[in-house]
């Protein structure tokens, strides 16, 4: 396990060069350049603010941040899946030429939407700070462990993602209806409190992804360190999803070549 994360890191010019040919061809001649990533949650925030302050008298001033953080969270889970699942597909022209750790194709994918998750917090940040005022300070140094259990997170997603698309190509499909419905059950639209009040809280207990929506909005909205528990459960969700990935590399990735 060492000598191949050792493998990776060796290798980091190669899958950085990766991740800025796929940024600069996303943006090339783009005027708004990585804006464009921007664009949809924020148009998403505006409109859903818009609404949900006429039919269920919400605070814009809290609920504005709070549902921008939760878009710009599932947007970079939604790409890393989605783009996970062509991650060794898009790279079989290096897999056949070069015998590099399969793990770094998935890295590029995870890495290139981690900069477009970046930017997104950087707006909710300027947001909350423009409605909330500057209270948060403190407690953003517990964004660090946060932002990296999510990385472990996204970079295992991409790999399981990515090796069972290529063993059964309808994954790619399946992940976008299970998402649409995940997005539903999760607390990105309204409060995780409507679940808990209708007597729905075993939906956030089973649903890994609202740990880390509370992670990253308690510091950014509401100004306060997150709960333990709430660590605990990224944490295992993070445990879990790595475990998967390394068992699939271990049982496939010198049979891959042939699968693609």
């Amino acid at each position: 396990m060492t000598g191949y994360v050792t493998e990776i890191w060796r290798l980091r010019h190669f899958w950085l060069a990766l991740v800025r040919v796929d940024l600069r061809r996303c943006y090339r001649h783009s005027i708004l350049g990585l804006g464009w990533s921007l664009l949809l949650p924020l148009s998403m925030t505006v409109v859903l603010c818009t609404v949900f302050a006429k039919l269920f008298n919400v605070e814009i001033r809290t609920f504005a941040p709070y549902l921008l953080a939760g878009l710009t969270a599932w947007n970079f889970l939604t790409s890393v899946m989605t783009q996970g699942c062509q991650s060794f597909l898009q790279g079989e022209s290096y897999i056949r030429q070069h015998p590099a750790p399969l793990a770094i194709y998935p890295l590029r994918t995870t890495l290139g939407a981690s900069i477009h998750l970046l930017a997104g917090l950087v707006v909710v940040l300027g947001l909350s700070w423009c409605l909330n005022g500057f209270g948060n300070i403190p407690v953003l140094i517990s964004l660090v462990p946060t932002l990296a259990l999510f990385f472990i997170l996204a970079w295992s997603l991409a790999v399981c993602m990515g090796v069972l698309n290529v063993l059964f190509q309808d994954i790619q499909h399946l992940i976008q209806v299970l998402l649409q419905v995940v997005f539903y059950v999760t607390p990105i639209m309204y409060p995780a409190n409507v679940l808990r009040e209708r007597g729905l809280n075993w939906v956030l207990v089973f649903n890994p992804i609202s740990a880390y929506l509370e992670l990253i909005r308690a510091p950014l909205i509401h100004a306060e360190l997150p709960p333990v528990s709430a660590y605990a459960a990224a944490l295992l969700t993070a445990a879990v999803a790595a475990g998967v990935a390394c068992l699939l590399l271990l049982r496939f990735e010198r049979k891959m070549i042939f699968y693609l």
